[in-house]
């Protein structure tokens, strides 16, 4: 006899919007959630039938694509102003856009002994470079910079040719991860693991830094409308999804 389908589970998905075929959906997703999403994209294909095609980068490379005809059905992206733009200038559906997350910055070290508990590490400065991700692409990169810039450190740690800047907060993660950098800022979710956090670290509070609410948009140029809407819908309301998003690093709006 065949396993039943979970009752809850059908009435969950017939909520959502209804899909007339299976269908690609292509992501642009920025580079601190790509991991989350990669775990989240068969559980979503087992839920619609549906598979999520992904490409990383940063949220501000991404806008320069999408304005310029990159064939994205979905952005999902690190800020909430470049979505926000999208729609304003038309390249995205109007009410689509929403938080999806809510990021949380960290200064991190692979080594255990590195990063203290209260980030005096940048104020010290024992340490020959700093990595971060562009500021001026990539949220996470200007969470970085308004923190470094509370502390007093910026302009010395910028003059001083001590910042290594990635073109996205995946790049700075690698430079971290690899040694090429002692430490840098990265995303919660990048090193949080069901085993805690290897090496040493340090979370900003969040009065230093300019809240980072990650909002998603569905792009008007989307090969399957429907199925983009379905995949913007699933992502919001699946209480499976909201859930791995928390348990990811993020906050929930």
């Amino acid at each position: 006899m065949k396993p039943r389908t979970p009752i809850l589970a059908v009435l969950a998905f017939a909520l959502l919007p209804g899909l007339s075929a299976a269908a690609e959906i292509k992501v642009a997703v920025a580079a601190n959630f790509h991991g989350t999403l990669q775990r989240l994209a068969p559980q979503y294909a087992a839920a619609s039938g549906n598979t999520l095609t992904l490409s990383s980068n940063s949220s501000g490379a991404f806008y320069t694509q999408i304005v310029n005809g990159a064939p994205f059905d979905v952005f999902l992206s690190a800020d909430s102003a470049r979505p926000e733009q999208l729609e304003r200038e038309g390249h995205a559906v109007e009410g689509s856009r929403f938080i999806y997350a809510i990021g949380v910055p960290v200064l991190w070290s692979a080594s255990t002994d590195v990063v203290d508990g209260e980030g005096k590490v940048l104020s010290e400065g024992n340490f020959r470079h700093l990595a971060i991700a562009e500021p001026r692409t990539a949220p996470y990169g200007m969470a970085a910079q308004q923190v470094l810039t509370r502390l007093g450190v910026w302009d010395a740690l910028e003059r001083g040719g001590r910042l290594v800047k990635g073109n996205s907060i995946g790049q700075t993660h690698s430079q971290v991860a690899s040694g090429a950098a002692e430490l840098g800022f990265v995303a919660l979710a990048q090193i949080k693991t069901p085993a805690g956090i290897a090496g040493s670290h340090w979370i900003p509070p969040a009065d230093m830094y300019t809240p980072i609410a990650q909002a998603a948009v569905v792009l008007k140029r989307a090969d399957d409308l429907e199925a983009a809407r379905h995949f913007a819908h699933w992502l919001r309301n699946d209480p499976v999804a909201r859930k791995a998003i928390e348990d990811a690093g993020y906050g929930l709006e």
